[in-house]
């Protein structure tokens, strides 16, 4: 198949070099163009860097020398190159709405790990294992945009897809109400320990807005398209607290759960190890074949040895056990650059590519 043309807007940030890593080899995806901030507008791609090359491989030969655009006044420019962007950029909410609306209205799909959109009830926010059947309302946002091809789609927030998953085969069960407490890797903020000495040895007990999207988030995932919106799941009912800990990469998180039919150990480990769904029956490329592995070790999983299951696109649980106040207690991990970011985004524009959404 030819491949599509693909743009990065925020290529210079973590998230965007974590885009450049992944789809530098890439089956069906090509970059094509990249784009950035002001500051960083200009300038090939490797002096537009200027040494915060943050990943462990080396910057790919194909893109050292591609120039960086200016993401907002070169728009146009950039959606002229690529079949769709993915979107990164790190601007305040409202300027990153209306930046991600300009490209969808210029023909130019847009798939954004940012949370600007999320909230919006005809846009889709997909975990492709999960809910891929809310690609369905993009017709509607199209009409809404005036677009005939344009759209946004969005990856939810990158703490929520390391318990979600493991929470969703157990909503058969009648799950009433989670607490989930998340330690999340300093690379979650776009840092690590060279920019961010501070977190060494320490824990910051507040991260800005993430208990509020840990809470509403999973509602829309587990929501119902009703007429022209995405209607909100109305359980489980879910409390959350973030933690940012002195971790490079990897969001731990620790769940309670209850259920009006309580199921078996047994029942739980099965489900988990057996689930899979659309990603995996279509064999798309950055689909993990085993999407959630258990451990029975009671010291697992651990970010250090576990965050990379399946290239970093599965989720890793351990430690279920029944609980005096809930009815269960478990561990859950997943890598947050990878699944949580950039590699969750791409497996949902493989997703929409083989359902023919940029066509």
């Amino acid at each position: 198949m030819e491949k599509y043309k693909v743009g990065i807007i925020g290529a210079t940030g973590m998230v965007g070099q974590r885009f450049i890593t992944l789809l530098s080899k890439h089956p069906w995806f090509r970059i094509s163009v990249l784009a950035a901030s002001s500051k960083s507008a200009g300038k090939n791609y490797i002096d537009a860097l200027s040494g915060r090359w943050a990943m462990s491989s080396s910057i790919p030969d194909e893109v050292k020398n591609m120039p960086v655009l200016d993401a907002e006044t070169e728009a146009e420019k950039v959606a002229a190159a690529a079949d769709f962007v993915f979107c990164a950029i790190n601007l305040d909410k409202i300027k990153t709405r209306a930046l991600e609306e300009k490209y969808a209205v210029l023909e130019c799909p847009v798939i954004s790990c940012n949370s600007a959109c999320r909230g919006l009830p005809d846009v889709p926010m997909i975990i492709p294992e999960i809910n891929p059947e809310h690609a369905e309302i993009i017709p509607v946002q199209r009409r809404r945009l005036g677009t005939k091809r344009g759209f946004i789609a969005v990856k939810s927030n990158c703490s929520i897809q390391s318990y979600v998953p493991a929470l969703h085969p157990l909503i058969k069960f009648g799950l009433t109400k989670t607490l989930v407490c998340t330690y999340q890797a300093i690379s979650g903020a776009g840092k690590n320990f060279d920019t961010w000495p501070e977190m060494k040895d320490n824990i910051i007990p507040y991260i800005s807005g993430e208990e509020e999207k840990s809470e509403y988030e999973p509602l829309k995932i587990w929501g119902k398209i009703k007429g022209n919106q995405i209607i909100n799941a109305a359980y489980p009912l879910i409390t959350t607290q973030c933690l940012r800990v002195p971790v490079s990469d990897g969001h731990t998180a620790a769940i309670f759960a209850s259920f009006e039919h309580v199921p078996n150990e047994h029942e739980i480990k099965k489900l988990w190890e057996s689930f899979e769904g659309e990603p995996q029956r279509l064999n798309l490329p950055s689909a993990p074949a085993q999407f959630i592995q258990y451990f029975e070790e009671p010291d697992r999983p651990q970010p250090m040895l576990d965050c990379n299951f399946e290239h970093g696109m599965g989720i890793s649980v351990g430690r279920l056990r029944r609980d005096r106040i809930y009815d269960y207690k478990f561990i859950c991990l997943s890598h947050n650059t990878i699944r949580g970011a950039a590699g969750g985004a791409i497996l949902l524009a493989e997703l929409l590519a083989a359902k023919g959404y940029f066509e």
